[in-house]
């Protein structure tokens, strides 16, 4: 790929990837498609800047992934705007747009390649080491770091040949890494569910057939929640028994901070409507789903991120844990997924209509967002965290 040597007029934000709308996740996080744009060729990159950089300032370096179960979501959405951690901090983030869906994952190990959306990351990161102190960043002090999806596949690039280097430290938010294994049998039967696209099918249909390959994961249980993203095996990524050796071979070369919020699950349980009406039994059908919330939560995210913190020390690395308590008050989400979004990008417009923050005070939301962003900049600034620490009210944390 050769690089951009005319003008760009960099005036409008980075269409994301054509994607069908998720009205329970519009829902709660304020958002809508409408009026978004959408393109197939979304392979771009957004500079956030703090007021007067310059080159030569080498700032810390953050590159944003977004999340989105690599069906949804762009590095552009308004309830992502860095500004507020640039400005709060002076440095500078890099928002990643890449591929989705069977635009950039689902492979079928003969003519249609996976990994294009890790790729893309992969990429992105290349530019920022290229380019990123032409607008004042350090290009040898990069933190990648990305929420649930995103969470992900900023772990899966530690894993990624000339992906590892590119960045110094990684911050593994909320990633589902609970049922990001075994899942050679499902992608065949996706593959299998898809097999009619072809390079000429509108980008529409497309979109629909990845409904049909949601469809064929179902029988595979928990897996089926998340059912795109990284096949190992497949370039760039080694076999899936051999990536455990591969996270090993760079952990003395990139810190880790990895986490997730206290009541994952509790977002996504409410949608079952058997638990709905359970809940709303006195006493005891709080205290059923309370403990739903909890193991599922410890299978999916905790237990998976306590491991992969210990392995990265066991291995020379240095790794911090955390965990996400803050919720809105009374808010029947609690400290559910993405509740770490409003205060790492808290824009009060962007967020005034999200039922995820709904109880809450923008003076509440801005004073855990104070907090959370300069712990996460001090991280992306090299400065090491205590053994044991925490936000009170809002986060603990312990080295691994």
């Amino acid at each position: 790929m050769e690089d951009w040597n005319a003008p760009l007029a960099a005036t409008e934000w980075s269409p994301g990837c054509p994607q069908a709308p998720v009205a329970f996740l519009e829902r709660v996080l304020g958002v809508t498609a409408e009026g978004r744009r959408q393109d197939e060729h979304c392979q771009h990159l957004s500079v956030t800047l703090p007021a007067g950089a310059r080159p030569g300032d080498d700032l810390p370096v953050m590159v944003w992934i977004h999340g989105g179960s690599y069906t949804s979501g762009a590095g552009d959405l308004a309830i992502m705007d860095p500004a507020p951690l640039v400005a709060q901090e002076n440095l500078v983030v890099v928002s990643v747009t890449y591929r989705l869906g069977l635009f950039g994952y689902l492979g079928d190990g003969r003519g249609r390649p996976a990994n294009l959306g890790l790729l893309d990351q992969r990429e992105a990161l290349r530019w920022v080491r290229r380019n990123i102190a032409a607008f004042g960043g350090d290009p040898g002090n990069v933190t990648a770091f990305g929420q649930s999806a995103g969470g992900d596949a900023v772990a899966h690039l530690m894993a990624t040949p000339g992906a590892a280097g590119l960045f110094r430290r990684a911050i593994i938010q909320s990633a589902p890494l609970g049922i990001s294994r075994g899942r050679a049998k499902m992608y065949r039967a996706m593959a299998a569910a898809t097999r009619d696209i072809t390079p000429e099918m509108p980008a529409a249909a497309v979109v629909a057939l990845q409904a049909a390959a949601g469809r064929s994961a179902a029988r595979f249980g928990l897996k089926a929640v998340m059912p795109f993203g990284t096949q190992y095996g497949h370039h760039p990524l080694p076999r899936e028994e051999q990536l455990p050796a591969a996270w090993e071979a760079v952990a003395g070369d990139i810190d880790v901070l990895i986490g997730h919020t206290c009541e994952e699950v509790r977002l996504f349980l409410a949608t079952v409507p058997a638990l709905q009406r359970l809940s709303r039994v006195p006493v005891l059908g709080e205290a059923v789903l309370g403990r739903a919330v909890d193991a599922i939560t410890a299978r999916v995210y905790g237990r998976p991120a306590e491991h992969f913190a210990r392995r990265h020390a066991r291995a020379g690395g240095r790794a911090h844990r955390y965990v996400i308590t803050w919720a809105a008050p009374g808010n029947p989400n609690g400290a559910a997924h993405t509740i770490d979004l409003p205060l790492l990008f808290g824009d009060e417009k962007a967020w005034q209509h999200a039922e995820l923050v709904a109880g809450a005070t923008w003076e509440e939301i801005t004073t855990a967002a104070t907090a959370l962003r300069h712990l996460w900049a001090e991280f992306a600034r090299g400065h090491q965290l205590p053994d044991h620490g925490g936000i009170p009210g809002v986060l603990h944390h312990h080295r691994a």
